[in-house]
This record gives structure tokens, C-alpha cells and sequence, in this order.
């Protein structure tokens, strides 16, 4: 009997080891990831970090990309910097910009200054420009440097201002305020060409520019504007005393600017003025001041009734 214990239990002994080797087993798996059981996501997260190494490439790869675009990038920047100089080049040729921001180069104390000096000249003494290094200081340095912005800024305004005195004659249509703009363009683009035409035949070497011209035909506007603006709020009798006033200054202010211009430097220092070149300036200057009076009454006497 206890043969037979003994000899069951010996048999049951490897029955013992076999599960304590199974357990064993079990929990010796456990040690290691079974990867045969992974989920989809598992595995492609697996793929994923095997693929992202090989994506990223040898670094040959990417020094052989990289000159190739940064070469690229070069050629495309000097192919545009090529292109904007010579569009630079041409368009100075018919448009100076760089001496057109010495035009516009004011601010609120000179454009008071000039609107003063506009309206009441007759005070003023001092009429040359002022010079620095042989050229010319900016407008906001010197009152007697003409400029560009009073001139445009007039010219906009004397249309806004004619829209408005046809308005208040029930005669205002969009393509009459257009006639009205279209028409005073054209007569400062035909006094400027004159002016040009004059001083070609007269063969004055001036240091006169065409803008310079445009500057000094376009203060103009400021007395046309105060004329139609006297008219609208008191009556008939007030435009003409104002523009004939503002035709006064405007004259009296051709005459003292372009004398240092035009004429030789003994009418400019007040000596008195001989040789017939000399006296065809005189008389290209008295022309050309007597003429902004007529065009400051040819485009404003329809506007007031």
C-alpha cells in the first residue's frame, strides 16, 4: 500500500513537473511580446517606425536635393532683380520717380507757407531757392522750391468744387464733371507744351524742368478754387473780386519766381536788361504770367451764375 502511495505519487510526480513546466512555461512567455496576437494598429505602428527611418532618406539624398533648389531660388531672385531694374530703367526714361519724391517732399508748415504766399505775394523778398551741394533742398525747407502736391491737390479739388457749383444749378451729370476734369488736363498739358515751345525758340538755357512748369502752372487751382468758392456762398459780385485778386497774386507770383529763371543774372540782381535775348525772356515771362489769369477765368465763369 505504501508501495502503491509511493509508486503513485512517483507517478504523479512528473504529472507535477509537467504542470509546473506548463505554468512555468505560461509564465515564462509572458516575458516576451507575442507578436502574432498584435492588433492591426499595433502592426502598423510597427510599419510605421520601420518606414520612417527609410523616409527620411541617406544624407546623400538630401545634399543632392538641397543644392539643386537652393540653385533654383539664386536663379529666380536674379532673374527678378534683372526685371525690376531694367522696368526701373525704362520707366525713368518717361517718369523720373526718384526726382518726383523731391516734389512731393513737403509737409503742413510749408503747404501753409505757400498757400499764404499764393494768395498775398507782395511781401515776400527773399524768392531764390535755396541750393545745398549744387542741388536744390526740399520743399519743406524752403517755401520758394515749387513742389507738386499743392498742384494736384488743387486740381482734385477744383473738380470736386466744380461738381459741386453744378449741383447746386440742377446741371450736375457724371459725364459733365468728367468734360469739366477732361478739359482743364488738356489746357495745363497745352500751356505746359507752349511754354516748352517758347523756350525752344527763344533758345533760353534755364534750369527749368518740365515738372518744374507743371509745378508753377498748376498753383493756379488755388485761386480758381477761392473764386468759385466766394461765388457759391455770396453771390456773383464776390467771385469776381476774389479772382480778380487771386489773378493779381497769381501774376505778381509768375513774375518774381521765373525772372530768376529765365532772365540773364543782371535783370535778376535788378540792372537793366539789354540785348534783344534778353528782352525776348522778359518778354516770355510777362506771357507766360499773363496767361494763368485768362485760363483762371476760361475755366471757372460757366460755374458761377
Amino acid at each position: 500500500m505504501d508501495y502503491t502511495a509511493t509508486q503513485s505519487g512517483f507517478r504523479q510526480q512528473p504529472n507535477m513537473r509537467l504542470r509546473n513546466s506548463s505554468m512555468d512555461g505560461s509564465e515564462g512567455s509572458q516575458l516576451f511580446e507575442d507578436t502574432s496576437r498584435a492588433t492591426p494598429g499595433s502592426q502598423a505602428g510597427y510599419r510605421t517606425q520601420q518606414t520612417g527611418p527609410q523616409a527620411a532618406g541617406y544624407p546623400g539624398q538630401s545634399m543632392m536635393q538641397d543644392p539643386m533648389s537652393h540653385l533654383a531660388m539664386t536663379y529666380g531672385a536674379s532673374l527678378a532683380s534683372q526685371g525690376r531694374e531694367m522696368m526701373d530703367k525704362n520707366l525713368d526714361r518717361f517718369i523720373p520717380i526718384s526726382k518726383l519724391k523731391y516734389y512731393f517732399a513737403v509737409d503742413t508748415v510749408y503747404v501753409g507757407k505757400k498757400l499764404g504766399l499764393l494768395v498775398f505775394p507782395y511781401m515776400h523778398e527773399n524768392w531764390e531757392v535755396s541750393y545745398q551741394q549744387d542741388t536744390p533742398v526740399a520743399p519743406r525747407f524752403d517755401v520758394n522750391a515749387p513742389d507738386l502736391y499743392i498742384p494736384s491737390m488743387g486740381f482734385i479739388t477744383y473738380v470736386l468744387v466744380a461738381g459741386l457749383a453744378l449741383g447746386t444749378q440742377n446741371r450736375f451729370t457724371p459725364e459733365l464733371l468728367g468734360v469739366q476734369a477732361s478739359s482743364a488736363l488738356v489746357w495745363l498739358i497745352m500751356e505746359v507744351l507752349a511754354v516748352l515751345l517758347s523756350l525752344y525758340l527763344v533758345t533760353v538755357n534755364t534750369d527749368l524742368t518740365t515738372i518744374d512748369l507743371l509745378a508753377f502752372s498748376g498753383y493756379k487751382y488755388v485761386g480758381m478754387i477761392i473764386g468759385v468758392v466766394a461765388g457759391l456762398l455770396f453771390g456773383r459780385l464776390a467771385y469776381y473780386l476774389s479772382l480778380l485778386w487771386c489773378c493779381a497774386a497769381i501774376f505778381v507770383f509768375m513774375i518774381r519766381t521765373l525772372r530768376l529763371k529765365l532772365l540773364s543774372e543782371a535783370a535778376a540782381e535788378g540792372r537793366p536788361v539789354r540785348g534783344t535775348r534778353n528782352q525776348l525772356r522778359m518778354y516770355l515771362t510777362m506771357s507766360i504770367a499773363a496767361a494763368q489769369p485768362i485760363f483762371m477765368y476760361w475755366l471757372t465763369y460757366h460755374l458761377i451764375r
